[in-house]
């Protein structure tokens, strides 16, 4: 029986299979519970054959691999390395505690040429001229401030500006800027999208009751995707080759970055939803592991959840992936070095 659990939750939880609103609520259980199974199942066949061990083993495998996602990634080759990093500092956390250190480890560390972060509406102009943490993550950078979201890059920038992601009148928004990598100009997008902690904690404490608050809680982060696709489809060098006559040269459209708080993970709808618009996922091109970046500030104390991502277009290739530390903020950063050529 409890194999045959988990082959029908590798089966219902893999990308495309459906997007039910129910079913989306399993893709954000601490996946040390479905190892848990697996375990078990692998400890009641011990004493009978070969053939059940084997499938015990089969069902562990299916936990490690499709329910908890991990990747062996070898990662693409290519040339022209570009370092991105998509961090949710929660930086209303470090105003709390008055310091900014261990953020500013954490960025300086990995040392990005660009840097996107979420949440960080609380690192002001003050702070970035008076704070000597928040001053050594961010120096030599150029910085776009909007909102809750900060992009901080070596290459030069342009054309900064907030986009829409509202969802049933409440505002909502996300940036998007150019970057002129090596001659090149690069699209570069950074969303937060709705948090599901509402929706979770609804269904959590009302049972039954609350499945109508997750069920548009779900549908709420799925209309935010739809618009980022809009958004992706009509940036202005694809719309220019949608414009181009039969007779002139088509225009090609740029390579994109798309990296933030997604709030999902990927084999859920709302990730695939971009992925279908022709974007890969930074992990799943060269990653190695899990990539868990949420959950080690809850209860469990362990990250379990891979909602942080860096997606980004065909043309450009994915040289590694990676998170890192937990020690200063909610989130784990999400760190890709990127080939500006994939080869």
């Amino acid at each position: 029986m409890l194999l045959g659990l988990l082959l029908v939750a590798a089966i219902i939880l893999a990308p495309g299979v459906t997007d039910a609103w129910w079913l989306e609520l399993l893709r954000y259980l601490p996946y040390p519970g479905w190892l848990a199974a697996g375990l078990l199942a692998a400890v009641l066949t011990l004493r009978l054959g070969w053939a059940w061990r084997a499938a015990a083993a089969g069902g562990l495998l299916l936990v490690i691999w499709p329910i908890m996602g991990l990747q062996l990634q070898g990662g693409d080759a290519g040339g022209g390395r570009l370092r991105v990093m998509t961090y949710n500092v929660k930086s209303y956390h470090a105003t709390d505690d008055g310091d900014y250190a261990r953020i500013a480890w954490e960025v300086v560390q990995h040392d990005p040429d660009i840097l996107v972060m979420q949440d960080a509406g609380m690192i002001n102009q003050n702070k970035r001229s008076t704070n000597d943490s928040v001053r050594s993550m961010l120096r030599d950078r150029q910085i776009y401030h909007f909102g809750q979201y900060i992009v901080a890059s070596r290459l030069p920038l342009r054309g900064c500006t907030p986009g829409d992601i509202s969802y049933r009148g409440k505002a909502h928004t996300y940036v998007r800027c150019t970057v002129q990598v090596r001659g090149r100009e690069v699209d570069l997008i950074t969303a937060h999208l709705l948090s599901p902690r509402e929706g979770l904690n609804a269904t959590r404490h009302d049972k039954l009751e609350g499945l109508d608050d997750w069920r548009q809680n779900f549908g709420d982060r799925l209309s935010q995707a739809r618009k980022l696709v809009q958004d992706i489809l009509t940036t202005p060098a694809a719309a220019a080759t949608a414009a181009t006559k039969a007779d002139a040269a088509p225009t090609k459209p740029r390579p994109l970055i798309l990296a933030g708080d997604l709030n999902a993970p990927e084999s859920s709808p709302v990730i695939q939803t971009l992925l279908d618009a022709g974007l890969r996922d930074a992990h799943s091109a060269a990653g190695k592991g899990f990539g868990y970046t949420h959950g080690h500030s809850l209860r469990l104390g362990f990250s379990f959840l891979r909602i942080d991502h860096i997606l980004v277009s065909n043309d450009l290739g994915v040289a590694d992936c990676f998170v890192g530390g937990k020690e200063g903020s909610e989130h784990r950063p999400v760190i890709a070095d990127l080939w500006l050529d994939r080869h």
